[in-house]
């Protein structure tokens, strides 16, 4: 998850926002001790490969080290499109293109959504996120290296800014797909990162056998402000909803996927909005 810095993490409660430890697939199954450092190493099994995914977690260092709800929402859903190409939420969006996709992660933080879609959609990934977030990712990009050459995926990684035009002109626009997850919760990063969603979309509307560049991103609702993002994007973007979890215990509202693609000039503004931001 790619923060501009992680002085505001008080305001997040890690016991609802992390990741549950009883996740189905998931299974922490060691914890390393390194002086004030604490690794968690979770593996994630996806059924449609086969394979297991590992992925290092380091709680201690940040939100950007910690697996987030979102994420496991995407893996699985990638993992059910790789049994079901033609009837799952992401087939709109994924069928149609020419193979390998090339795939665009922002604000990876673990990388675990990066690796799966390289993984089960034999596709190259770029994920992204802060400097300081890179060697992380490097980390679980090269652990997970033998699953992604036997499935044909390959990673990259590199660093991105949200907001900032040069880190988009050096990391390119030639993407078929833009994934995120769990990206929208503080409100200072709103207009960066719309900012960066548009110069990756800008111009893609219709450019690809009538297909416009979509930007996928899971997210779970936490506070009444994230509304506020929403009414941003849906000046800019016609937005979607793909797929709604049903709530996790504890919770009021589950994970929501949505959809994000350039508006044409002349499009209605009233009837790409979905109401369940």
């Amino acid at each position: 998850m790619a923060t501009h810095d992680d002085d505001d993490e008080d305001d997040i409660n890690p016991v609802t926002m992390i990741l549950p430890d009883d996740q189905d697939d998931t299974k922490r199954f060691h914890t390393i001790q390194e002086g004030a450092s604490e690794q968690h190493l979770q593996q994630h099994y996806v059924r449609s490969i086969d394979s297991t995914l590992l992925i290092r977690q380091l709680p201690s260092q940040g939100l950007s080290f910690q697996l987030w709800p979102a994420a496991t929402t995407l893996v699985t859903l990638l993992d059910q499109h790789r049994c079901q190409p033609t009837n799952n939420p992401l087939s709109s969006t994924l069928l149609g293109h020419c193979r390998p996709l090339n795939i665009l992660e922002l604000g990876s933080g673990t990388g675990l959504v990066g690796i799966a879609a390289a993984a089960t959609l034999g596709a190259n990934v770029t994920v992204t996120d802060l400097p300081h977030v890179i060697p992380n990712l490097l980390f679980n990009a090269e652990a997970n290296a033998d699953v992604l050459t036997s499935n044909g995926g390959a990673i990259r990684v590199e660093p991105l800014r949200w907001g900032e035009a040069d880190d988009v002109k050096l990391i390119g626009r030639d993407f078929d797909l833009i994934l995120a997850s769990d990206v929208v919760y503080h409100d200072h990063l709103y207009d960066p990162l719309l900012e960066t969603m548009r110069l990756l979309l800008l111009g893609s509307a219709g450019t690809e056998n009538g297909r416009a560049k979509a930007f996928v991103m899971a997210h779970l609702r936490r506070w009444k402000k994230d509304s506020a993002f929403f009414k941003k994007a849906k000046k800019r973007f016609q937005v979607e909803v793909l797929h709604v979890d049903s709530p996790s215990e504890g919770c009021r509202v589950g994970v929501v996927v949505y959809r994000f693609v350039e508006k044409l000039m002349n499009s209605n503004s009233g009837s790409s909005a979905s109401n369940s931001s």
